[in-house]
């Protein structure tokens, strides 16, 4: 581990903030890192609620530490848990940041023919008969659309994810664990 001036993060592996409160400058500054930078990051705080947490995922932050929990050894730990790809959150936070989870999908998610993934449950069957090398045809044949319907699926999903061909998609949904 080494320690770094905030302007030389584009490199680093795991980002660490420490911060007494999460307030909006807060906020600002780990939306900030995760735009200039592939770093996950770790928040260490004194005082940190239910919204703060969700706020401080959306940035990236993907471990939190309290101050009161935040030895050397304990910080190393989470330090090197996040750098593997694992998170960390306080223990009481966990079960209210997964009932949050839970009524996102199922009261905002669901309804809309989504999930986590941005991708519909149809977006997904199309993209995974792609990636089996169906063609438009073949797909349309399967899944009992017409072949403008895939067309129009393949392109909305490419349009809102910014992807440039059904290759790319096709890379898109196995990164992501989809397919």
């Amino acid at each position: 581990m080494r320690i770094v001036d905030p302007a030389g993060t584009e490199d680093a592996q795991v980002v660490l903030v420490v911060v007494d409160l999460i307030d909006d400058e807060v906020l600002s500054l780990l939306r900030q890192l995760q735009r200039t930078g592939t770093a996950r990051g770790v928040l260490v705080t004194t005082h940190i609620d239910e919204q703060q947490l969700v706020s401080a995922a959306e940035c990236g932050f993907v471990g939190v530490i309290r101050r009161t929990e935040a030895t050397p050894e304990r910080l190393v730990q989470v330090i090197a848990a996040v750098a593997k790809g694992e998170g960390h959150v306080p223990a009481d936070l966990l079960g209210t940041l997964l009932a949050q989870v839970g009524r996102l999908q199922g009261e905002v998610l669901g309804p809309r023919g989504l999930n986590f993934t941005g991708l519909s449950v149809r977006e997904i069957e199309v993209l995974r008969l792609v990636a089996e090398g169906y063609d438009t045809a073949d797909i349309a044949l399967k899944l009992a659309y017409s072949e403008r319907t895939i067309k129009n699926v393949l392109h909305a999903v490419m349009t809102r994810l910014n992807l440039r061909n059904r290759s790319h998609a096709v890379a898109y949904a196995l990164r992501q664990g989809l397919i």
